[in-house]
């Protein structure tokens, strides 16, 4: 499977944690200004939260459910 920018966009420097959905678009877990929180490339959710355990439960969560995939139609 060929992945667009979307499903594997560039790697942060406050990325903690990268899942991939069913369809194989990155849930990344990333911290920043003492909170983390998790953003969906395919679906564009974004959820914070103070606790990296909470957050990565429920990105792992999302990404098991998630069948989002961002692309854009020329």
């Amino acid at each position: 499977m060929k992945l667009s920018p979307n499903t594997a966009p560039a790697e942060s420097d406050n990325l903690l944690i990268r899942f991939h959905n069913q369809v194989g678009a990155a849930v990344d877990i990333a911290s920043a200004e003492g909170r983390v929180r998790w953003s969906c490339h395919g679906c564009s959710d974004v959820h914070s939260y103070s606790s990296l355990y909470f957050a990565r439960e429920d990105a792992n969560g999302h990404a098991t459910t998630c069948r989002a995939a961002y692309h854009r139609i020329p």
